[in-house]
């Protein structure tokens, strides 16, 4: 090979790599600077409005007019991206996980967890792509910028009560669809004080109020989502066992519910508590339930709450 030829050849390599390492490095994302909040003591948890949920009546969507914007890529079910009226952008979420989403997300809310905003909306018209019932509507707020997942197994609340009753509330709800992926940290700016706080949360809930077996090799075949009676008869607590209490579902990444100790289920439980009958109830008002739904899943997820206030080591739990 000419000497020229080697040049070219080590100039054009030299190049190719330049560019393979720019990107890469363009790839990625910057490590989320901010403070971390996974939860935060709720004030007045018994005056919480559970129909409005965390947005309040203030956020609320304006349907007035709606603007298709596209289609969200990402996860199973179908979504949309949507603007409002008041020029708002949601993701428009149907189908058979929107009503037990928007429950999920105000008793999280209620009990002081970082959330995102949602409404659930009885029919909406999407131009150009139909008309669709019971509609999850999740806001999409331009101050608030969505980063990465995060680990239920590597995080900064490892070890912390809130993240053990968090965990609990995951098995209270029967939400079996674990997985860190659907897990989001949401970076928000303070503009009080110049600061940043990034929010953990569950961006996904839609797979609770439903049942799952507890079988290893059949909860796949046996799972259900957002079903009442399915929930209303499942057992919720297998057994309190040397400190640790064992859940009679299964779930993705369940191997992280056999740190739960008596303490953790017990906390959760009391905290749970300080939401009247009203607030369960206005909360699966709030996802368009039937009257007959309503209270079935209240009496029911009631229930559970006791169940959690009650427990003892050598508790066998209880069939329904």
């Amino acid at each position: 090979m000419k000497r020229s030829s080697r040049v070219w050849a080590v100039i054009i390599l030299f190049s190719l790599v330049s560019v393979y390492v720019g990107g890469q490095k363009q790839g990625r994302r910057p490590v989320p600077t901010g403070n971390p909040v996974l939860w935060t003591s709720p004030v007045n948890m018994s005056a919480r409005d559970m129909i409005a949920g965390p947005g309040g009546e203030e956020y609320r969507p304006d349907l007035s007019h709606i603007t298709f914007l596209r289609v969200e890529t990402g996860g199973t079910n179908r979504k949309f991206r949507i603007k409002d009226g008041s020029g708002n952008e949601w993701v428009a979420k149907p189908g058979k996980e929107a009503q037990a989403e928007t429950v999920a997300v105000r008793l999280l809310w209620a009990a002081g967890y970082k959330t995102e905003i949602n409404y659930l909306v009885p029919v909406l018209t999407i131009p150009g792509k139909g008309t669709f019932k019971n509609v999850r509507l999740e806001a999409r707020p331009k101050d608030i910028k969505r980063l990465d997942e995060w680990r239920w197994q590597s995080n900064p609340f490892v070890g912390t009560r809130s993240l053990q009753g968090l965990k609990v509330i995951m098995a209270l709800m029967n939400n079996w669809d674990l997985k860190d992926v659907n897990n989001k940290i949401l970076r928000v700016d303070r503009s009080d004080n110049g600061s940043a706080e990034l929010d953990y949360i569950i961006s996904d809930l839609g797979a609770s109020f439903g049942k799952s077996s507890g079988l290893p090799f059949f909860w796949r075949i046996t799972r259900s989502r957002n079903n009442p009676n399915d929930y209303l008869h499942q057992k919720f607590i297998s057994e309190v066992k040397n400190g640790r209490v064992y859940f009679a579902f299964r779930a993705k990444n369940h191997g992280m519910l056999d740190s739960v100790t008596v303490d953790d289920a017990r906390w959760t439980g009391e905290l749970l508590s300080h939401l009247t009958p009203r607030q369960i109830s206005d909360a699966f008002r709030a996802a368009n339930y039937t009257p007959r739904e309503v209270e079935m899943l209240t009496g029911s997820l009631r229930s559970r709450i006791q169940e959690l206030l009650l427990l003892r080591e050598g508790w066998p739990g209880r069939n329904r």
